[in-house]
């Protein structure tokens, strides 16, 4: 069953650290993508989310601007990210891991989210949406983000550690009718 992501409804959130002391918070403000949630069999479950790069948002214009650079993600010639399931490991009727393949500028790795499914509700409006959120923490060299500047003080002015995490909301799409045949 095809669920769109709700977009009004869904963040991907990340941190990173700021001068060994401190963390930055972002996010993007724009993603979309399907989801193909399989409530009987979850394991079955698969997703592929496209985010705009060039809708980061830390609260500061200047930095959003040095990330948007070819120093970071370069998003004038890399526009998205994007992640696409390989599988779904599920612990218990509310817990899995997701496994996919993570996509930032043009590097590919595999990674790990930690998901809980939040259970899903039927809306006001008569539409099915559910609810999940997932978490996970990469290192940003590993996709070929590299700036930095060294403290005087020792260490980075920015971690290497990423630690992400997103609320999804999707909404159940209806099933196609079946294509009556033609008679000749």
């Amino acid at each position: 069953m095809t669920w769109m992501i709700d977009s009004a409804h869904t963040e991907a959130n990340f941190t990173v650290r700021h001068m060994m002391i401190s963390n930055v918070r972002g996010r993007f403000e724009r993603l979309s993508g399907a989801v193909e949630f399989d409530e009987a069999q979850p394991a079955n479950t698969q997703i592929d989310v496209q985010i705009e790069v060039a809708s980061i948002n830390t609260r500061d214009e200047k930095r959003d601007a040095h990330l948007k650079s070819p120093d970071f993600f370069d998003a004038e010639k890399y526009p998205h990210l994007r992640f696409k399931s390989k599988r779904v490991e599920v612990k218990d009727t509310s817990h899995a891991h997701l496994i996919g393949d993570l996509t930032i500028r043009d590097v590919t790795k595999e990674v790990s989210l930690d998901v809980e499914y939040n259970g899903s509700a039927k809306s006001p409006w008569g539409t099915t949406s559910a609810g999940f959120s997932a978490k996970t923490t990469i290192k940003r060299k590993d996709w070929g983000l590299n700036w930095n500047v060294a403290l005087e003080t020792g260490g980075w002015l920015v971690g290497d550690d990423v630690h992400i995490n997103i609320e999804l909301e999707v909404v159940k799409q209806p099933e196609a009718a079946p294509v009556a045949a033609v008679a000749a």
